[in-house]
Order: C-alpha cells, then structure tokens, then sequence
C-alpha cells in the first residue's frame, strides 16, 4: 500500500506547518526559559551548553557552535566564560590539532543538577495538560523527526562524533 503524502499545496497553511509550528515554540520559549535563569549564576544558553557536555551530545567546540546555531566567534567567547568559571575546560584533540575538545568539569556537571528545576518546573508547566502518554507521544514523534532531518542532513552539520561520557 503506498502512502499518500500528508501536505498538498491546498491543505499546506502556516499553523498547521510542522515547521512553522516548532520554529514558534522555539521563539517563544526561549525567551521563557532566560528568563528562569535570569538570577542564576550562569545564563540559560551556558546551561545548554553544560547539558550538552554531560549527555554527550557535544564533545568539541565545533558541535557546541552547530548545537547551538552561533558562530565561531560567539561559541568561543561564551566558553571563554564558562572557563574562566570552573565549568569545563578546552583541550587541543591530540590527532588533530584543529579540533579543540570540551571536558565537563564536576563544577560544571553540578551545576547541571542544580538549575535542572528551572526547566523541569517549565516544561512540567507547559505540559500540564497533557496526559503522560500524550507528553511520551509527542517526545517520541518530535525525537523520531529529529532523527529524520538529521539524516539528511549533511555529515558536517552533525554532531555524528559524539559519544556519551561517563
């Protein structure tokens, strides 16, 4: 049986566009989500950041940039911060120069603990009318999209190098 096709030029409309739909969520959370962090010690994108660490989502300054969508220039001045302090730490790949690794520091792996309450109370708000299996439903649809664009995206736009830590 083959499958017919969801969208049509007919039916295809910007709030009921998947990627229209993400891209405001996108905008409008993370206003929210700054603003949790507002009196914390570091910002909500450096949080990002040290999640990204300890999941090992990202390894290297480069997936940190591509994670993030920033340039070069603003990756290096936010973990320039975040160095000076105590969170991770910047080290030269010792096969190839060029790549410069990023280690998670137990400050830093702390501090992930620590400030995980802004976002869990956040998204536990927003999702309060959902049902578990709603909320399970949409992670798993959203993960396996993900899974999907990231497919087709081109290997150098991937973080395919990260590998979890312990």
């Amino acid at each position: 049986m083959t499958k017919k096709p969801f969208y049509t030029i007919d039916n295809f409309h910007c709030r009921k566009s998947v990627g229209y739909l993400v891209r405001r969520l996108h905008q409008l959370m993370v206003p929210q989500a700054e603003a949790r962090f507002a009196a914390a010690e570091i910002s909500f994108t450096q949080w990002v950041v040290l999640m990204g660490l300890r999941e090992g989502l990202t390894l290297t300054c480069a997936d940190i940039a591509r994670h993030l969508g920033h340039d070069t220039g603003a990756t290096t001045r936010l973990l320039d911060q975040m160095e000076e302090r105590g969170l991770i730490v910047r080290n030269r790949d010792k096969d190839d120069r060029r790549v410069v690794n990023i280690t998670l520091l137990p400050k830093g792996r702390a501090m992930t603990l620590t400030l995980a309450p802004h976002l869990v109370d956040f998204w536990n708000e927003m999702l309060d009318e959902f049902s578990s299996a709603e909320t399970a439903a949409l992670i798993d649809l959203l993960t396996r999209l993900l899974t999907k664009i990231e497919s087709k995206t081109a290997p150098e736009t991937t973080s395919a190098r990260a590998k979890p830590r312990s």
